[in-house]
């Protein structure tokens, strides 16, 4: 059962992410113990930490903890292996660069058959290991490169969140496909379907595969703090998305089926798949 994580803030964040909670999910509260990994955006680029470990007892996240890192935009994630060996090239988040900025990718979900049909695809990037995931980047990055023509120009929002829909919507026919993805400028998620841990095993794939917080409008002063993880709120817009809600308050269910765009912790548009 992979674990996700993703923010959004319109200003630079001080974004503490203690991975308590997700070192919790990473081998000690439930069985994900493939490794984790975690991206903080700064301008066009990323600063990515990822190792192919359980959460719970890596050097690593320890280090992070100690870090006051701040960002606009941050995406995590813990993984169960499905498809491909808990090896480092096997581990989330993915990185490759297009139009001259980083872009990161996640991915919660299996996507059937995926490297069966697309074997023989001529790939602008070609996946470096085995998961179904990182090869759903490279599709992904394949369509997005036809509107990202020249390095230093952003192609309209609403064309990377239809190719982005679009997508998506395809993947869901081949399994669950909760995503996180951004290309520095905005955040791009999708919400499907996924399992659930269910004494000792795990339920077949329902609703919500993702939840939000929208802190637009909360109160709740100069901080968010919840389960390790703490964000510098400043009185500015930030949104948080999650596998699992990090608290009880404040948090909603994405519907099935939703690609959304977010832009400095704003939701700028969403889309059905």
């Amino acid at each position: 059962m992979c674990e996700l994580f993703a923010m959004s803030s319109r200003e630079q964040s001080s974004v503490n992410y203690s991975l308590n909670e997700f070192a919790r999910h990473g081998g000690l509260t439930y069985r994900n113990r493939s490794g984790w990994g975690i991206a903080y955006f700064h301008d066009r680029d990323a600063f990515l930490v990822k190792e192919p470990e359980p959460a719970h007892d890596s050097p690593w996240v320890r280090f992070i903890a100690e870090q006051d890192l701040e960002s606009r935009y941050v995406i995590a994630h813990v993984r169960l292996a499905t498809v491909g060996q808990p090896t480092l090239h096997n581990t989330h988040p993915f990185r490759r660069a297009l139009g001259g900025r980083a872009h990161i990718f996640a991915h919660n979900g299996t996507l059937k058959n995926l490297h069966d049909d697309f074997a023989h695809e001529p790939l602008r990037d070609q996946p470096i290991g085995d998961t179904d995931s990182e090869l759903a980047f490279c599709l992904l990055l394949q369509r997005l490169a036809s509107i990202w023509h020249n390095t230093g120009t952003l192609p309209d929002i609403s064309e990377r969140l239809e190719i982005f829909a679009g997508f998506a919507a395809e993947m869901r026919e081949r399994g669950s496909a909760n995503f996180l993805y951004s290309d520095s400028d905005a955040l791009f998620v999708h919400a499907d379907k996924r399992i659930y841990e269910e004494g000792e095993g795990y339920s077949e794939p329902r609703p919500p595969g993702l939840s939000v917080r929208n802190c637009i409008a909360c109160q709740i002063g100069p901080e968010f703090a919840c389960n390790g993880l703490k964000v510098g709120m400043a009185d500015q817009r930030t949104m948080l998305f999650a596998s699992v809600p990090l608290g009880e308050d404040g948090w909603e269910p994405l519907p099935e089926g939703t690609a959304i765009a977010v832009r400095g912790g704003e939701e700028i548009a969403r889309m059905a798949t």
